[in-house]
């Protein structure tokens, strides 16, 4: 009689991002690729269900459906802490509110994936705001990655925390002087700080998540070690700080994005075919970004004063009800009487705007942008200079770094907020993107150079192929 065949199980790994947009595009991303690099792999993605953000349902039932070797499933839901502290610090109110999932997520994985004699748990790789799964991973006996959807600056700059408090240091306050940060090459300036950092609970918060990082196995970086060279330096050469796997650029290049509703995507690529070759200004800022009247109707100004050609994508803010940006029904209520008509031939207004394609556009020539990192690294990969505008989370210290450390960005502003009440004038955005469009040539030629240093890193001898083969080895228990 014939032995029984014997299988070898998959390796199972379990992905935990946080529930918004931006990351779970990204992590989706890394998932797929791990997928495509080693087929014995078996992923399960636990998707927590947004307190405040869109509904991802749409883009998870897309892909359920595209992506069947994936298993998908929702945690229950847990009651979100009280409303005023998410306008007082989102970060630590997102951190309280994931925490609160912690025995949801070890219940989850004892009951659909250790059940499962088909597969073997091989690690679980967790959100950056997801460290107190680091527990979790821990007392299951499986190694913890943490996927930080950032860059690696400022991954250096939150494992820089633990010493600065370590060592007597408080909550930051916008009038400090400028701190001396390992993973930033020039000084960095308090008012280009992430808010949280001014929030008591938001800076213990990032302590407390930073000491987790330290305990992971390993960190997973959306970044390639060319971009940002003296940050991913100072993280290799630091003996506290686990193996950084820089396997950057991990972006959507087909936009399927979960909020798009893809309604004026024809109108604007037809309007974009039209335009002259690097000639557009694309204004585009992030699912959760919004202005409200008086900084539009500067921004219409500006953009008219300079007579660029310009795609605007506009959403309402926030009201009452909902605490997302909305769409626009009447733009002429929200811009200057007449400035639609004055500006039919050389402008187009939508509210969602397909951002891979239009920056992928030959017709694009600048992108004011609130620097959010998935932004970034697809401004990069087209070559397409970013017009720095920051609106909150780690935004801008983005924009300091690409136009301080990189030089690949022009400043509108590195240290606007999003609610801090200032108005930025016609003139400063006028002469922004005029200088981007017609001149620019420096940030112009070093963002091209870095196109193409962002391409070969994910190819066969690129510094990122070969972090994604480490990683890939290590998850698959083929290297130590």
């Amino acid at each position: 009689m014939a032995p029984a065949e014997t299988t070898t199980p998959k390796k199972a790994l379990v992905f935990v991002p946080a529930p918004g947009i931006g990351h779970l595009v990204s992590v989706m991303e890394l998932a797929k690729r791990l997928l495509e690099r080693d087929d014995s792999f078996s992923i399960t993605m636990l998707l927590m269900s947004p307190p405040f953000a869109h509904d991802v349902t749409t883009y998870v039932e897309k892909l359920s459906a595209s992506h069947p070797e994936f298993q998908f499933l929702g945690l229950p839901s847990v009651p979100p802490p009280p409303l005023e502290d998410v306008i007082a610090c989102p970060e630590h109110f997102v951190s309280i509110f994931i925490a609160d999932h912690k025995n949801h997520v070890k219940d989850m994985i004892v009951n659909h994936v250790l059940s499962n004699k088909s597969v073997k748990l091989a690690g679980l790789i967790l959100d950056l705001f997801c460290t107190p799964f680091v527990d979790v991973a821990k007392d299951l006996g499986v190694p913890p990655y943490i996927f930080f959807a950032s860059g690696a600056a400022f991954l250096g700059s939150m494992l820089y925390l633990p010493d600065r408090f370590d060592n007597g240091g408080v909550t930051y306050k916008p009038t400090d002087p400028d701190s001396m940060i390992p993973s930033y090459i020039n000084p960095v300036p308090s008012t280009v700080l992430p808010s949280l950092l001014f929030h008591d609970g938001g800076y213990s918060t990032f302590v407390s998540h930073a000491r987790k990082f330290k305990e992971a196995k390993g960190i997973i970086v959306n970044t390639f070690a060319e971009l940002e060279s003296h940050a991913v330096s100072y993280l290799n050469g630091e003996a506290s700080v686990p193996q950084v796997y820089t396997v950057g650029p991990v972006v959507d290049l087909k936009g399927n994005s979960p909020v798009a509703d893809g309604s004026q995507r024809e109108e604007i690529m037809n309007w974009l075919d039209a335009q002259p070759e690097k000639s557009v200004v694309f204004l585009c800022f992030g699912s959760q970004g919004s202005f409200g009247v008086p900084q539009l109707k500067e921004i219409a100004l500006g953009l008219e004063q300079s007579g660029q050609r310009f795609l605007w994508s506009i959403r309402r803010p926030p009201s009452q009800e909902s605490l997302n940006p909305g769409e626009v029904n009447d733009y002429s209520e929200l811009l200057p009487e007449g400035f639609l008509g004055r500006t039919k031939n050389v402008g187009f207004i939508c509210g969602w705007a397909p951002q891979v394609e239009v920056l992928g556009h030959k017709a694009t020539g600048a992108f004011v942008s609130h620097c959010g990192w998935n932004s970034i690294l697809e401004s990069t990969w087209y070559g397409v200079p970013v017009v720095t505008w920051p609106l909150y989370g780690e935004q801008q210290i983005n924009a300091f770094q690409l136009v301080k450390d990189a030089g690949v960005a022009i400043e509108i502003k590195m240290d606007y907020r999003k609610d801090g009440g200032e108005v930025v004038t016609a003139d400063k955005v006028a002469k922004a993107v005029t200088d981007v469009i017609e001149g620019g040539g420096e940030v112009k030629s070093k963002v091209k150079a870095m196109s193409e240093t962002g391409r070969k890193a994910l190819l066969k001898g690129g510094s990122s192929y070969a972090a994604f083969e480490t990683l890939v080895g290590v998850l698959s228990g083929n290297k130590a």
